[in-house]
């Protein structure tokens, strides 16, 4: 195995190799942290490290209020701490991360307060987000999310819920992209990134799983066949469920849906 800086993470090449030394370098992960990393390619270090405990957050490796034990990382990721506290201070621009003053930082937790609020305007957010897709999206796009949808259902009848939720982001995420605005891009971008967690959450019940699934198919008929109104209904209820569950799985009542338009 070729002999990889302190500050730099490893090569796919070597991507075995060095899982294989990292686990018998630094034993048993401390808790909240995974057994092995996935190895991240080659871009801007400190974003790269960030993209991957994004990863982390969202999938509940590193659940809501744990603290960020820098050595531990740093053994895991192979890296110095210099990139890592930088990644820290990217992921907490994004809200996901705290950064406390002589204590680190810790993975951000959200109130209820914060959940209902957020998931409320996301829902307004992705309404509109395919009310202007269906006005302004391309047959190609068009095309595009079926296939993707196609593909989600695939990791969805596997309980892939990991794949499953990496193709529903971007499904999302296209909708959000075909309305061509990009003050809604941003604004969008801005809140569910603090909401990627709950979300992912959000489909740990297989039965709410399931009604989510049948949405999306819902979805790209609407999209296909241009009707903003109904798409923007679908996605509206579709966040407002979501929204619901998160509240069900952290055990507080579920937010009073509202039936204006």
């Amino acid at each position: 195995m070729k002999n990889q800086s302190s500050n730099t993470l490893p090569s796919f090449a070597a991507a075995a190799d060095a899982a294989a030394a990292g686990a018998a370098a630094v034993g048993a992960a401390p808790a909240g942290l995974p057994a092995a990393m996935e190895v991240v390619d080659r871009r801007t270090l400190p974003t790269a490290i960030a993209d991957r405990l994004r990863e982390m957050i969202i999938e509940g490796e590193l659940a809501a209020g744990t603290r960020l034990n820098e050595r531990a990382l740093c053994d895991r990721l192979q890296v110095s701490r210099t990139p890592l506290r930088e990644a820290f201070r990217l992921l907490a621009a994004d809200g996901l991360v705290q950064m406390q003053p002589n204590r680190g930082a810790k993975v951000a937790a959200l109130s209820e307060k914060d959940i209902r609020e957020s998931f409320e305007v996301m829902s307004a957010l992705e309404a509109l987000s395919g009310e202007l897709a269906c006005q302004r999206i391309s047959d190609q796009e068009v095309a595009e999310i079926r296939a993707l949808t196609f593909e989600m259902q695939a990791c969805h009848a596997r309980r892939d819920l990991s794949a499953y939720y990496h193709v529903n982001r971007a499904i999302h995420e296209r909708i959000n992209a075909a309305g061509h605005n990009q003050l809604l891009t941003q604004v969008y971008t801005s809140i569910n990134l603090r909401l990627q967690n709950l979300r992912f959450r959000s489909n740990l019940n297989h039965e709410k799983w399931d009604k989510a699934m049948r949405e999306h198919l819902d979805m790209v008929d609407a999209l296909a066949a241009r009707d903003g109104a109904r798409l923007g209904e679908i996605m509206r209820a579709h966040l407002r469920r979501k929204g619901e569950a998160v509240l069900e799985t952290l055990n507080l009542s579920p937010a009073k849906s509202s039936d204006a338009a």
